[in-house]
């Protein structure tokens, strides 16, 4: 078991309870249980059995029972992506992530992604939210409007210099309409690429398809803005060529001009006090070249992997706010919630018997964002399904060769099996022992990709 030194901050009913597990006749199997789940914060608890037989001659091959396990139950991973409610499952989904940006960079031969996507053109963007108000930050020179200079750790960052004046309404409807103006942007974006191209955007479509691969983020101030992977493919993605017009300059020059554009515009009609806006990108617009080598201003590919996984695991909790639906105003009082954001999950409040199709008191938490923190273009790259299959059919395979069933073929193989749902979660000793089954694993990863870093670095020297 992990240091007891681990455990001395616990308070006593926590530790009472981390002692009677530990010293549990199951203790051994629940800790191999929950090593298997990666640490898993809230691990979902089944019942049930799963028989293996010989589909000619009926001989049962292998047969479980959850009656032998501790508390009569399995307990598998939860699967939830925020590093808020799960740290272990949330670090299994920034690595999907990561591997499905890292592979429409460089090329993924299992997935058929040749590796010369890397000669396409391709950009990383970040398109932000416009102003609701002066805020309280760090500029590059000088001191913040309210002549402070704040550490990069002041909770007063991001929040609104004068609450009276902050447009806390508009902010959440941007917020609530993002999704909305990044498709607005993408169909204008082929448009201005077709224009400088010479060509229709008919004609666009049967010469070069764009690509992207994008993730949303909250700003402290919390507003959502998106950082996108953007690239130009041949017309059948990113196993073909793109045309020899399509540069990265002619990229670059489109994703501002689209930005900027009227078009690119989300409106949002007037309702009782509140009037007409009109939303467009923020004038904050950052475009850099993917390179596969930096060069100090040019951003590598394991850098953009890396940046957009990072974000995939996050919501708006770094604003102050709750990861979960809010039930009543009351729970921000329960959980401490600032004062910015709680008045930004006031206006959802408020705004939702105006807007009622938008849904803003059911995304409150989400300070009213209601779109998918990461998605992509069809053929981008692979999928997190095909990911998550992937590793399916590798503990499948570990599996068949634990059962010593490798050797028959999976057709000649019957599965029978019944689960039902029996709870989820831990007690608080099982959590503060989960923890610490998490660290480890964590530990233990870290340690061996410093040697496979160490390895190649001698190999290069070499």
């Amino acid at each position: 078991m992990t240091n007891p030194a681990t455990f001395a901050g616990l308070d006593p009913t926590t530790l009472g309870d981390l002692l009677r597990v530990a010293g549990s006749p199951g203790f051994d199997r629940w800790q191999d249980q929950i090593r298997r789940t990666g640490g898993c914060a809230d691990p979902i608890h089944l019942r049930g059995w799963v028989v293996h037989k010989d589909k000619v001659t009926g001989e049962t091959l292998h047969r479980y029972t959850t009656e032998h396990e501790p508390g009569g139950r399995l307990r598998v991973a939860c699967g939830n992506r925020r590093a808020s409610r799960c740290p272990a499952c949330a670090w299994t989904y920034a690595g999907d992530t990561y591997h499905l940006v890292r592979a429409g960079l460089v090329g993924d031969d299992r997935r058929d992604i040749p590796a010369t996507v890397r000669d396409h053109p391709r950009v990383f963007a970040t398109l932000t939210a416009p102003s609701f108000g002066p805020v309280h930050n760090r500029p590059d020179h000088g001191a913040c409007r309210c002549g402070t200079r704040h550490a990069p750790d002041d909770p007063a960052l991001g929040t609104a210099l004068d609450p009276t004046t902050y447009d806390y309404a508009g902010a959440v409807l941007f917020n609530n309409h993002a999704g909305n103006l990044w498709h607005r942007f993408v169909n204008r974006l082929r448009r201005e690429i077709a224009t400088r191209a010479g060509i229709t955007q008919r004609q666009l479509a049967d010469t070069a398809r764009l690509s992207y691969g994008k993730v949303a983020e909250f700003q402290k101030r919390g507003a959502v803005h998106f950082h996108a992977v953007i690239r130009i493919d041949g017309p059948e993605g990113p196993e073909t060529s793109p045309p020899s017009w399509a540069t990265s300059s002619l990229l670059t020059d489109a994703i501002r001009t689209a930005v900027a554009h009227s078009y690119t515009s989300v409106s949002v009609p007037a309702s009782d006090d509140q009037p007409a806006r009109t939303f467009q990108w923020g004038r904050q617009l950052d475009v850099r070249l993917v390179k596969a080598f930096g060069d100090g201003s040019d951003l590598t590919e394991q850098a953009v992997a890396s940046y957009v996984a990072k974000y995939a695991t996050k919501a708006a909790e770094n604003t102050g706010t709750v990861d979960r639906r809010i039930g009543e105003l009351s729970e921000l009082d329960r959980h401490g919630v600032p004062d910015h954001a709680r008045r930004l999950i006031t206006a959802c409040r408020d705004l939702d018997r105006l807007y009622p199709d938008r849904r803003l008191w059911a995304w409150a938490h989400m300070l009213g964002f209601r779109g998918h923190f990461s998605s992509k273009s069809r053929r981008y790259s692979t999928t997190l399904g095909a990911l998550r299959q992937a590793r399916a059919d590798y503990r499948a395979a570990q599996e068949r060769q634990a059962l010593r069933l490798e050797d028959r073929e999976p057709d000649t193989v019957l599965v029978l099996a019944d689960w039902q749902y029996a709870g989820h979660g831990h007690t608080p000793g099982e959590s503060a022992l989960a923890a610490t089954i998490a660290r480890d694993l964590q530990l233990n990863r870290e340690t061996a990709r410093e040697a496979i870093r160490d390895q190649l670095d001698d190999e290069r020297e070499c």
